[in-house]
């Protein structure tokens, strides 16, 4: 980690020293503010990473005697298909066409994105899905049934 944690603290002294050279050269308040803020930013998330870094073991692509075996394995778990951000985008798209059409838009907006924000945080807790980021001996530990046998949408045991 410490490698990313210093390609972005690169980044912040790149963009902050942008922001500088752009101010004394154009004037331009609106180009200033938008290069110093991506050089925050980058120096937010570098800190962040190297703050990490240093807390945290090596991980395997850090250290050169490193085998690739100890890689592999389980990464986590990634929804395998969801409709809720599709939900969420046209919702903002209805929000975003308010500002252009009225007010009321922007309230009905508003709430549909409320929902699928809520939908989309909550989609792995209740519901059908529920039980899906577990294994099905997880499952069972917990004394729970399972709400579907197959892990991934068709896929047959």
């Amino acid at each position: 980690m410490k490698v990313e944690g210093l390609l972005f603290a690169f980044l912040s002294v790149f963009f902050l020293a942008t922001s500088a050279v752009y101010w004394l050269v154009s004037r331009d308040p609106t180009g200033f503010t938008c290069l110093l803020l991506t050089g925050g930013m980058a120096l937010i998330i570098g800190y962040y990473v190297l703050f990490t870094a240093r807390r945290l073991d090596a991980r395997p692509e850090d250290r050169e005697d490193a085998e690739i075996a100890e890689a592999a394995g389980e990464v986590g778990f990634f929804a395998p298909h969801s409709w809720w951000p599709v939900a969420m985008a046209g919702s903002f798209a209805l929000t975003t066409i308010g500002i252009v059409f009225g007010p009321f838009l922007i309230l009905i907006g508003l709430g549909a994105l409320a929902v699928t924000v809520s939908g989309l945080l909550f989609e792995y807790y209740v519901g059908v899905n529920r039980t899906q980021a577990f294994t099905l001996s997880t499952i069972e530990a917990m004394g729970e049934s399972a709400t579907s046998t197959t892990k991934f949408l068709g896929e047959q045991h």
